[in-house]
């Protein structure tokens, strides 16, 4: 079945007011886009919500429509939207990640050891992913994060302070000492990974009520109207929910040029 159809069929619970709900109830519009994201508190889900929100007025203004649907329940939901500032009336739930095997999506490396329930098992497979078995590309990207990288913008501003234990609170001018700045500089993007790791093992079982699914990566789909399917990425590892990681985004710009599309604001569903 392709992803429109599977998307169309598919109901779960709305975030922001806990209705079992079509994920494409609400919105209609030219272009859709809808993210399937792995577990809530996951490094993926987190990030890609940071993105979407630093571009959140101009995505809204071009009159694309985002769904997001992440694995956990309404809980995790509510804290993912309190932490990110993502809407929740724009997030859905899965807790046992039906839609992403209905999609077909990469469910991580799964090795079976003797004696090992299955969420023993996925803790075990998570570790070996983040030291990139399976996970193809995740340590290139763990580096990045540490060393800069020019081709990607600046993150984090001058006046910003960023609060990510244990370290203390680290201002952003900081990081012009390691570089300058337009850019992105060394340590800044993990900076900005350890507090989105503190926030989700400081609130570890809201976040991943069901570790089960631990590995399960997700997926990008962008429809045009009709349900033409114009881009698509399927994650293959941790850290590598875009094609390009140094501009997660870029794909709207490149297929649809958002930046002269005139405005057209979409309404949302009220809760």
């Amino acid at each position: 079945m392709v992803p429109y159809a599977v998307f169309q069929q598919t109901d779960r619970q709305r975030v922001s007011d806990g209705q079992i709900v079509p994920i494409l109830s609400g919105c209609e519009a030219r272009r859709l886009l809808l993210i399937v994201c792995p577990q809530l508190g996951d490094f993926d889900s987190l990030e890609y919500a940071w993105w979407l929100q630093r571009d959140r007025q101009q995505l809204e203004e071009t009159g694309l429509t985002i769904r997001m649907v992440g694995v956990g329940d309404r809980s995790a939901g509510l804290k993912f939207c309190e932490f990110t500032g993502f809407p929740p009336e724009w997030l859905f739930v899965d807790p046992n990640a039906k839609l992403h095997l209905q999609l077909d999506l990469y469910p991580g490396l799964s090795l079976k050891l003797p004696g090992f329930n299955a969420a023993g098992n996925a803790w075990f497979n998570l570790i070996l992913m983040c030291a990139g078995i399976g996970s193809p590309g995740t340590l290139r990207e763990v580096f990045r994060g540490y060393t800069g990288d020019r081709s990607a913008p600046q993150l984090i501003q001058d006046g910003e302070i960023v609060k990510a234990k244990p370290l203390p609170p680290i201002e952003g001018s900081f990081f012009k000492l390691a570089g300058g700045t337009g850019f992105q500089r060394p340590f800044e993007l993990a900076t900005l990974r350890l507090r989105n790791m503190a926030e989700v093992i400081g609130n570890w079982n809201t976040y991943v009520p069901d570790p089960t699914y631990l590995t399960q990566r997700g997926g990008t789909f962008l429809f045009k109207e009709n349900g033409e399917l114009v881009y698509e990425h399927r994650d293959r590892g941790i850290l590598g929910f875009a094609t390009n990681m140094s501009q997660p985004l870029s794909f709207l710009k490149t297929e649809f040029a958002l930046t002269t599309i005139p405005s057209e604001v979409c309404e949302r569903e009220q809760a």
